[in-house]
């Protein structure tokens, strides 16, 4: 089975550039139908890769070029079930968003697919790689391909902008991590991960190392877009078709802290573990704010896109808090609510599809009452809604039960239960608010801001103005996606596997003994986390807060005219500048990424040496 490891990546190098060169001739049915074997195929692959590597993780060596004496001559795939699991995942959303443009799309031609295709590409390939080096250049392979997805519909301003928005602060991203590469290619004399873990193990965190790191884990959060490098995120969601929205929000976002955890305990884990505490409480931090600062901008949008964006962006913040708990039950929590997160969210924006494929805007105070005419629509988005929201029991609550659990299990921490409490209830009430409105009439059909209402008029394809039906494939993807969320995470021993697979994953002295030495490291035996009446508790009051959050935002106007008038004012001082700051101006996202990762490298340096 090892042989076919390198297949993955390589069946959609192959598939998309033919469907580029050929899709603007062939027919509709044969560019659909090769794109989605080929993501059938690379998902395939993906699964029986981490069924082989399940007993035993394993290293294959591009062209046989083994290492000698632990030294890395070659480049490697380094497949274990974390990243072949999380490939796999990547692959089912493609496939999704594929199948879902089969009726999204009125009129397509092969160039979506192959950039689809070659989306995906990046994907796998930075999720197996085990080469510094091609972590970065499978870094941009994704990204050239999602800038291209952004502005697909090139004809139009909005969408050039967005991508430009989401090219230029990712491209300055991918400049930093090249840096910090080289940095720690000068420092070692190697590209392979395992062998500069391995080499800097031996040494202290010195200035370069921690330079080194702040670049590589900054550039990463960048695609993971934690603040305050999350400016492009919601401008490139406002803009960009809605399967691409699924796979930006799905599970791109996800692999920016995927990278950040691989690296971490990799190469990082050796060098700082004196400063554990310290590279803790500075991430910790960093999570804490985007959730927050995510939440609340969730909370405050009317383009239903630009909502679900900011749901990702505080969602993401939970999941940075998890791996930077620096603990396997807390890395445990970020695995399994990725896959929750990811389904969840993916079958959110095919709802908000629909309603745009339908209505021809995406406004939730234009569609006031028009959801009618799709109801099962409604219900969709509302189950969606009481996921994010972390209602028991199923895989969003099992995912934010082991993170709490984790937090809690570490002295001063405690407190984060509250912050993923707060988060779940804003955001899932936020969708909440948007399900009553829009699919019951509830509330008012007039809101603030009303020039973003053209924003959100939106062009599919080549077809101007609503639909008089729904293709039933446009509901029924979503509708599987969200029923993966409810039973993954209630199959027995799907969570108590993660975790051990988890446990191996964070063993930093392992990795280069199978890497570099081809030694069989045996799973961890862990004790499984139990759910308890506490996590229950948790879940059932995040729930119950998303109901009341989603209430205050379609019947809590009077509650706020009655507020005192300078308590008002100053609310909406802040919310406007807080607005402002997303003004879609790059130059003033560029001045803010700079002065963050200035911000934080000096912590990083101060706190570290």
């Amino acid at each position: 089975m090892s042989h076919l490891s390198a297949l993955p990546v390589l069946v959609p190098f192959l598939a998309g550039p033919l469907l580029v060169a050929v899709g603007f001739f062939a027919p509709r049915w044969f560019d659909d139908s090769l794109a989605t074997l080929a993501a059938l195929a690379v998902t395939t692959l993906c699964v029986l890769l981490a069924v082989h590597a399940a007993p035993h993780p394993y290293a294959y060596w591009m062209g046989g070029w083994r290492p000698q004496h632990g030294v890395a001559i070659g480049i490697s795939l380094s497949i274990d079930v974390t990243g072949a699991g999380l490939a796999a995942f990547a692959g089912v959303l493609v496939t999704a968003a594929l199948v879902y443009s089969l009726r999204y799309f009125d009129a397509i031609e092969g160039l979506f697919h192959g950039l689809m295709l070659l989306f995906m590409a990046g994907m796998v390939g930075f999720a197996l790689t085990g080469d510094l080096f091609n972590l970065v250049v499978f870094f941009e392979v994704m990204s050239a391909a999602a800038f291209a997805l952004t502005a697909y519909r090139i004809e139009e301003r909005a969408p050039i902008q967005g991508a430009l928005n989401f090219a230029i602060t990712n491209s300055i991203a991918g400049y930093a991590m090249f840096i910090a590469v080289g940095l720690l290619y000068a420092r070692t004399g190697a590209l392979n991960m395992a062998q500069i873990g391995a080499a800097l193990s031996s040494h202290h965190a010195d200035p370069l190392v921690i330079v080194a790191m702040t670049l590589l884990f900054l550039g990463f959060l960048t695609k993971a877009a934690a603040v305050p490098l999350h400016f492009w995120l919601a401008d490139a969601h406002a803009v960009a078709p809605v399967p691409v929205c699924v796979l930006f929000s799905g599970v791109m976002v996800e692999l920016g802290v995927y990278a950040v955890a691989r690296l971490y305990w990799v190469v990082f884990a050796g060098p700082l573990a004196p400063h554990a505490a310290a590279v803790r409480a500075i991430f910790v931090g960093l999570g804490v704010v985007t959730a927050l600062l995510g939440a609340a901008m969730c909370f405050l949008q009317r383009h239903i896109k630009r909502l679900l964006a900011f749901s990702t962006i505080s969602h993401v913040g939970m999941l940075l808090c998890g791996v930077a708990l620096l603990s396997g039950q807390g890395l445990s929590g970020v695995a399994v609510y990725v896959v929750g997160h990811g389904l969840t969210k993916a079958a959110l924006f095919m709802c908000a599809g629909v309603l745009l494929h339908r209505f021809a805007t995406i406004d939730e105070y234009e569609l006031h009452g028009r959801g009618r005419e799709v109801p099962v629509v409604g219900g969709l988005m509302a189950v969606g809604a009481l996921l994010l929201a972390g209602i028991p029991p199923f895989t969003t609550f099992m995912g934010k039960s082991l993170l709490e659990a984790a937090s809690s299990a570490l002295p001063g921490y405690g407190w984060l239960i509250a912050v993923y409490i707060v988060v779940s209830a804003m955001t899932g009430g936020a969708v909440l608010r948007v399900a009553g409105r829009v699919f019951l009439g509830w509330g008012p059909a007039e809101g603030p801001h009303p020039e973003q209402a053209r924003a959100a008029q939106e062009r599919v394809d080549e077809e101007r103005g609503p639909r008089g039906h729904t293709p039933v494939l446009m509901v029924l993807v979503p509708a599987l996606l969200l029923v993966g969320v409810l039973v993954l995470g209630l199959i027995p021993g799907a969570v108590p596997g993660t975790e051990r697979y988890v446990h191996q994953f964070v063993a930093h002295g392992n990795y280069p003994a199978w890497v570099l030495h081809g030694a069989r490291v045996a799973l961890p035996h862990v004790a499984p986390s139990h759910i308890s009446a506490e996590d229950y508790a948790y879940g059932a009051i995040s729930a119950v807060g998303a109901v009341l959050a989603a209430g205050l935002g379609l019947f809590g106007r009077p509650l706020r005219e009655s507020l005192p008038a300078r308590l008002r004012r100053s609310g909406q001082n802040a919310v406007g500048v807080v607005r402002g700051l997303h003004n879609g101006h790059i130059g003033d996202y560029i001045a803010w990424w700079s002065a963050g990762v200035s911000l934080i490298g000096g912590i990083c340096l101060i706190a570290l040496h």
